[in-house]
């Protein structure tokens, strides 16, 4: 357990599936919510594990794997910041969800949740918008692996994280991002079916050519988003999902 936020202060308000909520919408989920933290490497559930609560990312990332046959092993996805886990009418976890950084989640008891969906539109249609966006930004990472290079790769997912990171849109080009990256190099080349050492180089390469700026190991300032994106092969109106 954790704190209790109050959800007029909580960082991700204005994204998550609440977003739309009046004031007494919100009571009626604090009485069902609860907040659970998971440290970095922890699992948070299983595939095929029941899940009796669905939530909410407040703070930190979580990977989503699946696990082949033969034991192999694929990440398949992130839970940003405001992301939604789990499903409601789907008891079972589809995939393993573990905790690449500390994480802090916004839990709802799964019955009181389902409930509630029946008799707040604001909560449904939240979720389908989210269900939808999620939906796209699975096609998009299918071009991400498929088709584009590897300088494309790594600035179309360090584009996701810092939209997530500033909660901002195209409006916010010129402004610093700072991201605080959630995955080892070597988590990114598996996510990103490259190596390694293809991972370092062209990492080398946006740092050099100033598209990004390294303090330390994991924490990455972006002096302009709009140049960064320009990196990912997207036209600017379009572009990568946030």
């Amino acid at each position: 357990m954790t704190a209790e936020i109050d959800c007029a202060e909580c960082p991700i308000r204005h994204r998550a599936v609440c977003a739309k909520c009046e004031t007494d919408e919100l009571e009626t989920l604090e009485e069902i919510k609860y907040y659970r933290n998971y440290s970095a490497g922890q699992t948070i559930c299983w595939a095929g594990d029941d899940m009796p609560f669905v939530a909410s990312v407040v703070r930190g990332v979580s990977s989503l794997s699946q696990t082949m046959e033969d034991g192999r092993t694929q990440m398949v996805g992130l839970l940003l910041p405001s992301d939604f886990i789990g499903r409601p009418g789907r008891s079972r976890s589809p995939y393993d969800v573990v905790a690449v950084s500390d994480v802090t989640m916004c839990c709802f008891r799964r019955k009181p949740f389902e409930e509630l969906l029946a008799t707040t539109p604001s909560i449904s249609e939240r979720l389908l918008e989210m269900t939808m966006d999620e939906l796209d930004a699975a096609r998009e990472w299918m071009l991400i692996l498929g088709r584009k290079t590897a300088r494309e790769k790594i600035a179309s997912l360090l584009t996701i994280l810092a939209r997530r990171e500033a909660s901002i849109g195209m409006a916010a080009r010129g402004a610093t991002v700072s991201i605080d990256l959630p995955l080892t190099r070597e988590a990114m080349a598996d996510y990103l079916g490259l190596t390694l050492e293809t991972v370092s180089r062209q990492i080398s390469a946006l740092k050099r050519e100033g598209v990004i700026v390294l303090d330390g190991k994991r924490r990455v300032q972006v002096p302009d988003i709009g140049r960064l994106v320009m990196e990912t092969g997207d036209d600017m109106d379009g572009g990568m999902i946030a």
